[in-house]
Parts: structure tokens; C-alpha cells; sequence
């Protein structure tokens, strides 16, 4: 008995006492086989062009692409997503669906150097592509045509499937995508090409580096067509629409944001949820590093425990590559 009254019999603390025992009763893990790293190609560089909001990142040419491929294989992480940076635009997208645009040349590469080894996925939207910056064509009042677009979308996933893409990443919210490229690949006999769909994709402000990234032409917003950040149950119906339509995995956008909605689609969805650390929310990380204010390495570790042990079971970083090495170090959060 001590003067404050009895002692306590049960002490969590004995589960936390060392590092092997922390190890050892760890209800989350991290590997490098979860995540997967995002990779720009830009058309018409022969070398890497950086990004400045989001330090560490580049636009690669096809050469550096190369490279990182090879690190990404050796690193050991699940995969690799591609995003296509043309030198023109149109109204359409065109460059989308050419077989020798910058997208479908990069993901032959990218098959070419790692197939064996990564799952090679490929952004499928047309933001990049437009002259507008919009995720679809417009129509005549100047408004995102969502069936119109769809019709672009079949297209374009014809020719990321004829390129090699294992998994075709549908990002544009627009209702009815996934059945739409799910019907268009088995008609065309594609039946093996998987589709990943941005299922909660929602109106975030931390897709301004991204932005950049890209060297997006938007004008205004998107909120006609991604989620706005005050739903929840929108993102749960959302995901439970795409799974219905075909898709094979299911992506809530962005995550550290939106940890509730991605564990609302873990426990009803019978398909993989995964989850995307987007460009500002590495960019935030990065700068808060930079001016010491936190433990970079740390808050990479945490972020990304914090997004798996949320629901996802695996997780789109620009850190994929650097959280590999601190994994294999036996580093955690």
C-alpha cells in the first residue's frame, strides 16, 4: 500500500518496457512490399527536372525512369504508379490515348525494365492531358460531361492495357468509371488488366504540389466531381459503388485527412483499400524537417504506421523508397 491507496495490478507499461518487447507486441507493421511509389515522366527531357514544391521529387525522363525503376525493384516495394507530363494539350486529352504519348511509352518502359518485379500501374484521368486541366472533356457550358468522358476513359484504358499497365489507376471520380473501363477491357480482350479505383477521391487542398508535378492547366476547382471533405458516409458509398461495378482495389484520397473514411471502406470492402499520401502531406513533412521542427525520418515512419494501421493494406508515398531503407534498418515509428 503506498499513501495514494493500493498499487495498480494492471500496468500496460510491462508491454512497452524495451525495444524487443515493443517489437514483439506490434499490432501494425510496415513492409516495403506495401507501398508504392509515384514516378512523373516528362516528355522531351533528357534529364531529371525537380519539383519544387515537393523537394526530393522529380519529373523523369526516360532515362532517369530507368533508374528508378531499378531502385524501386531492388528496394523491394509492391509497386510503381505513372503519371504522364506531355509537352501539348487539348480539350481532350488526346495524348492520353496516342500510343506515343508520354504515359503509354513510359509504362512500356517501365514493363520493359521492372514488370517482373513491380506491379507497373498507370494514372488513368485525363487532367494531365487537357489544355482545360479538368479530369473529363466539357461540354458546351464550359461543365465537366461525365459520360462523355467516360467514353474518353474506355479509350484511354484500352491503350494503358495495350502498353502493359497491370493496374489501371481511375482517378477521375466520374460516376460510373469503373464498370465502364471494366466492360471496355473485357470486351476488348483485356480480362486480366486489373483496375485500381480512387474510390473516396475527395476535394483536398494538399494536391497543390501535385499540381505542379504534373504542370496541371486547371482553372477553378474540382469540386463538382471529387467529394467534399464535410462526408464521410459519401466516401463509404462511393467505395461499396466501385466495388459493385468490378473494381479490383479501392483508394481513399488523401489519407492522413481522411483516416475515418479509409476505416469505414476497411472493414466493409471484400476488396483491398489502400490509401494515398499525397504530395501535400509529404510536402508538409518535408518542409516542417527542413526547419527542424520535427523528426523527419520519425514523422515518415509514423504517418505511414498510422495510414496501414488505419485500414489500408497498402499505401501510395513519395517516401516509398526512403521507408524501404528505414524498414530494412529495423527503424519504426
Amino acid at each position: 500500500m503506498s499513501d495514494a491507496g493500493p498499487l495498480p495490478r494492471i500496468r500496460p507499461r510491462r508491454l512497452r518496457e524495451t525495444p524487443a518487447m515493443r517489437r514483439l507486441v506490434a499490432e501494425t507493421r510496415l513492409h516495403p512490399a506495401e507501398l508504392v511509389l509515384p514516378l512523373f515522366v516528362r516528355e522531351g527531357v533528357s534529364e531529371p527536372v525537380p519539383i519544387g514544391s515537393m523537394p526530393g521529387v522529380v519529373q523523369h525522363s526516360l532515362d532517369s525512369l530507368r533508374g528508378e525503376l531499378r531502385r524501386a525493384a531492388e528496394a523491394g516495394i509492391g509497386g510503381v504508379m505513372l503519371f504522364g507530363v506531355p509537352s501539348s494539350k487539348d480539350a481532350v486529352g488526346s495524348g492520353a490515348t496516342d500510343p506515343d504519348g508520354i504515359l503509354n511509352v513510359a509504362t512500356r518502359v517501365a514493363v520493359a525494365e521492372a514488370g517482373d518485379a513491380l506491379v507497373v500501374q498507370t494514372d488513368l484521368c485525363l487532367d494531365e492531358f487537357t489544355d482545360h486541366g479538368h479530369c473529363g472533356v466539357l461540354d458546351a457550358a464550359g461543365r465537366v460531361d461525365n459520360d462523355a468522358s467516360l467514353a474518353r476513359y474506355a479509350a484511354m484504358a484500352l491503350a494503358q492495357a495495350e502498353a502493359g499497365s497491370a493496374l489501371l489507376g481511375l482517378s477521375g471520380m466520374m460516376d460510373g468509371q469503373t464498370g465502364v473501363v471494366r466492360s471496355a477491357l473485357d470486351a476488348a480482350g483485356h480480362p486480366r488488366t486489373g483496375i485500381l479505383a480512387y474510390a473516396a477521391k475527395y476535394a483536398s487542398a494538399f494536391y497543390g504540389p501535385f499540381r505542379e508535378a504534373v504542370a496541371s492547366s486547371l482553372v477553378g476547382d474540382r469540386r463538382s466531381y471529387q467529394i467534399d471533405p464535410a462526408n464521410r458516409r459519401q466516401g463509404a458509398r462511393e467505395v461499396l459503388l466501385d466495388v459493385e461495378e468490378g473494381a479490383d482495389v479501392v483508394m481513399v484520397k488523401p489519407a492522413m485527412s481522411y483516416l475515418d473514411v479509409l476505416a469505414d471502406a476497411a472493414a466493409a470492402s471484400p476488396v483491398p483499400v489502400w490509401a494515398y499520401q499525397v504530395s501535400g502531406e509529404y510536402a508538409m513533412i518535408q518542409a516542417a524537417a527542413a526547419n527542424g521542427w520535427i523528426d523527419r525520418e520519425r514523422a515518415i515512419l509514423e504517418t505511414l504506421t498510422g495510414i496501414r494501421r488505419a485500414g489500408a493494406s497498402a499505401v501510395l508515398s513519395y517516401f516509398a523508397l526512403e521507408a524501404a531503407a528505414l524498414i530494412r534498418e529495423g527503424r519504426t515509428a
